[in-house]
This record gives C-alpha cells, sequence and structure tokens, in this order.
C-alpha cells in the first residue's frame, strides 16, 4: 500500500467530527487492505504505535530531534522550524510547512511504501549506543526528503506519538468487528485483546483466521493482560449489600499496581497502563526471583514504598520518585518497597481467569516465599459488617487508602480489562459526604485572564462511556492548580491541543483549543448537579440536561497511571448522583 494512500485516510479521519463516520472510514479502510502484516502495521501507524507499549521500544524522537530532521530534510535551519512549532504548535502542521517549500530539490525521490516508513520508524527505535542521536535524525530525515507536504505531517506525528486522529484501540476493535461481519464481533475481539492486548498481533488474527481464531486467542507469558478493574461504594454496609456479604477485603495500598510475569530467570514488570517499567524495578526482580516459587507465572500486585528505618509504608508520591531512568541504584537505597501481591492469572501454562477468587487466592499464597519485602496482601473473608468496619479502619491506620472488596462467590473470575461490582473500591474519602474524587480526562483547555493570561489555565473534563467509546464533559476546573502545575500542563498538553473537536467528544462547551484525550487527573468536587451543557449523563434524569461537579478542584494528582480509557466512567457519575439524591432525600 503506497503511504500517501494511507495519508488519504488519515486525513479524513483527523477532519471528522463525528464517531459514527470514523467507524465508516475505519471499516472502509480495512476493507482495502488485504495483506494481514500491512493491516497490522495500519494498525499501529493510526495509534501513533510502531510497538504495543508493553514492548517497552519507543522511537526516543523528542522534539527537539524531529525539529532537526525536518531542518535536515527542507533545507532550513532548525531555529526557523523551532520559530514555526511555537508559531503552528503542532510538529505535523510544521513538518507539511517545510517539506512543502524544500530549498533543495531531490532528484530522486522514491515514493513511499507504508512498509517502507513502518520499517525505518522500526529501525529508529532500535537505534541505540554511541551515534544514535545523529542516526534517529539522519532516518526520520530520509523519509522526509521522500515525502510531500501531507504525508510529513503525519510522519512527524508518528515519531512524536500523537496522531491527532481521535481514534484509540477500542475504536480499532469496533472496526475489526465490521471487517468480521459486524458489530456484535466487537465484545469477542474484546475479550482477546484484553487477555493480548496488542493491536498489530489481534489485526493478523482477524485477517488471517477469522472470528474463529479469535475466540483462540489466550494468555501469553510475556504479554500483560489489560488489569481488572472496580467499582465503587462509600460504606461497608453498601458493599456488603453489593456482594450479599460473600465477599474477601483486601488492603488497597497507596502504591504503584504491577503485573510481573516470571519465566525461569527472566522476570517482567508491567504497570497499570501496560508499560514495561522493568527497568525501574531491580530489587523487586529479585525478590520475584528468589520467592516466587514457580517456574512460569503472572501474578498481580502493589509495590508500596516504605519507611526503610521503621519499615511503614509510605504514600504514593514518594514512590515515583522510582520512575526515573539514572540513579536506580541510589533511588532503591533511598526508597526502599515492599511487594503486597493480591492475584494471580495464570501458572505453568495454566490460564487461571476462569477460577473464583478463594481458589486463585490458595494457589498465589501456596507460591510466596514470605519476607518484609514480599507478602500476599492482607485479606480477610469477613463473617459480618462490624468485621469489614474494623479491617477497613486498619487499612486506613496502616496508611493504605482502603479496601477493595471481592466477592468470594463461584462467580468471582478475573474479568481482564472489564469494570464491574466482583472488585469494589471502598476509599476513605468515600466516607465523607460529597467527596469523592473521580479520574476525569481533559478534552479541552482554556486561557487564563490577570496572572494566568497567557496560559492554558482552565481544563474541560469528562468521564469515559465505555459502552460507545466516546468522551462526555462533566465540569470545566481551573482551581487548586498552582503555578508549577500550570507550566507542566501547558507543555503535557502542546502536542495534543487541536482546531476542532475529536470525534469521541462530546460537550455542549466550546473551548479555546479542544484536546486529544490522552491526559487524566484526579479532582475532587462538592456535589454533582443538572447541566444544560455538559454531555455526561445527558437526557437520563432530565430531558436536555446532562450531569455536571459543582466546585470542582484538582487535587494535585496526576494520574500517568490511568489510560484515558481508565478514568471515572459515565456508570460511576450515575450510581453517584442516584445515591447523592438519595441522601438528601
Amino acid at each position: 500500500m503506497k503511504f500517501s494512500e494511507l495519508v488519504e485516510y488519515f486525513q479524513r479521519l483527523e477532519y471528522t467530527t463525528a464517531r459514527l463516520d470514523l467507524m465508516s472510514i475505519l471499516a472502509d479502510l480495512y476493507k482495502k487492505i488485504e495483506n494481514p502484516e500491512e493491516a497490522a502495521i495500519v494498525s499501529y501507524l493510526i495509534l501513533g504505535e510502531i510497538h504495543p507499549p508493553y514492548v517497552g521500544l519507543e522511537l526516543g524522537m523528542s522534539e527537539k530531534l524531529i525539529i532537526r530532521s525536518i531542518a535536515m530534510a527542507s533545507g532550513y535551519d532548525a531555529s526557523q522550524v523551532e520559530k514555526k512549532l511555537n508559531e503552528l504548535g503542532d510538529i505535523g502542521k510544521v513538518a507539511e510547512h517545510f517539506i512543502s517549500r524544500k530549498r533543495q530539490m531531490t532528484l530522486f525521490a522514491t515514493e513511499l511504501s507504508v512498509k517502507r516508513v513502518y520499517e525505518t520508524l522500526d529501525k529508529i527505535s532500535k537505534t541505540t549506543g554511541e551515534g544514535s542521536i545523529n542516526d534517529k535524525i539522519r532516518l526520520l530525515a530520509s523519509l522526509l526528503v521522500d515525502a510531500n507536504g501531507i504525508e510529513a505531517r503525519y510522519i512527524a506525528r508518528i515519531a512524536e506519538g500523537v496522531m491527532r486522529l481521535g481514534v484509540a484501540d477500542m475504536t480499532l476493535l469496533e472496526a475489526l468487528a465490521i471487517k468480521l461481519g459486524g458489530r456484535e464481533y466487537k465484545a469477542v475481539l474484546e475479550e482477546a485483546y484484553n487477555m493480548v492486548p496488542d493491536i498489530g498481533y489481534i489485526t493478523r488474527v482477524v485477517y488471517e483466521e477469522g472470528l474463529e481464531g479469535i475466540k483462540k486467542v489466550d494468555i501469553k507469558l510475556g504479554i500483560p493482560v489489560r488489569p481488572m478493574l472496580a467499582e465503587r461504594v462509600k460504606s461497608p454496609e453498601e458493599a456488603w449489600e453489593k456482594t450479599n456479604g460473600n465477599l474477601a477485603a483486601d488492603f488497597k495500598y497507596d502504591g504503584e499496581r504491577m503485573q510481573i510475569h516470571k519465566d525461569g530467570d527472566k522476570v517482567l514488570i508491567f504497570s497499570r497502563r501496560l508499560e514495561n517499567i522493568t527497568y525501574q524495578f531491580p530489587d523487586v526482580i529479585e525478590i520475584v526471583k528468589n520467592q516466587v516459587k514457580a517456574e512460569k507465572v503472572i501474578i498481580e500486585g502493589e509495590a508500596v514504598a516504605i519507611d526503610k528505618n521503621t519499615g511503614e509504608f509510605r504514600p504514593f508520591q514518594e514512590l515515583m520518585r522510582r520512575k526515573r531512568k539514572y540513579d536506580i541504584e541510589k533511588m532503591i537505597e533511598e526508597i526502599p518497597v515492599t511487594l503486597r501481591v493480591f492475584d494471580i492469572v495464570y501458572i505453568n501454562g495454566e490460564n487461571l481467569m476462569k477460577k473464583p477468587f478463594p481458589e486463585r487466592r490458595k494457589i498465589l499464597e501456596s507460591i510466596i516465599e514470605e519476607s518484609e519485602y514480599i507478602k500476599p496482601s492482607e485479606l480477610i473473608y469477613p463473617k459480618n459488617i462490624k468485621e469489614l468496619w474494623d479491617f477497613f479502619l486498619l487499612a486506613i491506620e496502616n496508611g493504605c487508602e482502603g479496601l477493595v472488596i471481592k466477592n468470594a462467590g463461584p462467580e468471582s473470575i478475573y474479568q481482564a480489562g472489564a469494570r464491574g461490582w466482583l472488585w469494589i473500591k471502598l476509599k476513605r474519602d468515600y466516607r465523607a459526604e460529597l467527596a469523592d474524587t473521580l479520574d476525569l480526562v481533559v478534552i479541552g483547555a482554556l486561557y487564563g485572564r490577570g496572572r494566568k493570561g497567557g496560559n492554558l489555565s482552565s481544563f474541560l473534563m469528562a468521564v469515559y462511556d465505555d459502552v460507545n467509546d466516546v468522551f462526555r464533559s462533566v465540569c470545566k476546573v481551573g482551581t487548586g492548580f498552582k503555578d508549577d502545575d500550570i507550566a507542566y500542563m501547558n507543555k503535557l498538553l502542546k502536542p495534543l491541543l487541536r482546531d476542532r473537536k475529536p470525534a469521541r467528544v462530546e460537550t455542549g462547551l466550546e473551548p479555546d483549543y479542544w484536546v486529544e484525550p490522552q491526559i487524566v487527573l484526579e479532582i475532587q468536587a462538592a456535589e454533582i448537579t443538572l447541566s444544560p451543557v455538559h454531555r455526561a449523563a445527558y437526557n437520563v434524569f432530565q430531558e436536555g440536561a446532562g450531569l455536571a461537579l459543582r466546585f470542582p478542584r484538582f487535587t494535585g494528582r496526576y494520574r500517568e497511571d490511568k489510560s484515558p480509557e481508565d478514568a471515572t466512567t459515565e456508570k460511576e457519575l450515575i450510581e453517584m448522583f442516584k445515591k447523592q439524591r438519595r441522601n438528601i432525600e
């Protein structure tokens, strides 16, 4: 497939503001492609990826390196390119501008193919060592030299990893379901993707083996499964009611959720967002090698920072200092961690996801050699609500956020990638009336006034509708941001700003800039109210009205551990509003 043909589809996706049109364009694209390998490549490129996140191979092309590549390919000075970027704010449009106005003619330009673009970008991702910076610049410039302006726009955006197409993995799964024969197959595709979250792999299976092949997709050691998620409640009584008293209660730690794969002496660690974070935790690797007594296993746990003198739990913010790529050994000494393992989904070739939680827990406990650095999570099977209350208070006293309450009945399977009532969060702040924190997605940005003038300092926030794969606005927030936060937010937003509404966004407000849904922030609010402009739960409680947060405030916590699709759901917001109304009545 010619890259120019794919770029035509990119343009159509970028300029559509309707989700149905988005699906139609994607379905048409997959219909046009016949080669499975090419289809897999296209799926990656649409998301601005070369490899799935768990591989841990990124292009390593910073904004400055892309600027140098554009300058090399176009014949302009890098300072001119940088100046244009400050003006346009979109590296893709900057590349388009300069490549369309090349100062040197290319005598033997070669028409770009999708395969060549992908293979060159793949080579960039694997280029390391001395001189690698210049090699990366030359490789990217080699594509830009042979590109026209529009092609350059998307090559630069892929290099940056921000496509601005309004498409996410769930959108592609729906398009692939149409390829299989209809949207009704999305659930089957999603189940397969939850076990092997590699959009290229799933695409190849669709093309090569069809529906029967998708149904056979199973866990693969070394590839993270999508983590199971939890609903929320405000009290132990409500949790007891939801589980009919047949439950287990786990401490909910204030740490880094980890999915750990052990294959002999090889250990891989993945974050909640399925990113490979193995390099950050060499101490955890050694603990797992020596104290997890299974040859091949996938376990889940929480790494919690501890005080090296007292062994007490420390806040999540301290653990975040471990995310740096340098001085790892120093960080291990300064911020030791303890691993609390809470589930197991695979052991020695057997998929355990369909086994009830109590069975999985027994298997987990049987393979852990306990020490102060690794233990099964603190857990009880309470006989009554008082025991559950006491355990909740004990968790708070021990520096935890609260409890994760798990259904302990025969139906308590591990639902990869799903949020449901088999797992329930009960956090400390849920006890206070109208003091819920929500993890919301930035979908728009507005300029501030006065001291904050010239900066984007107010943000349009949304919940996620996981049924229809759209983000619906719920508030505009501008309080709680310190000056450093405003500067950081403007840096984060720069590659995500759009001049037209993304197709998966629904709101009645018009911000100064639209934002590609990527950033998740923790927001606190006084209450939930009806709103004529916000689209969360629109028409659910009143015709022509949605739900909005009153007096929203940024808590200071960036939920970088969450993808936008992991944010608070519209369904959760509806439940919170119902409970609020009952309490008022």
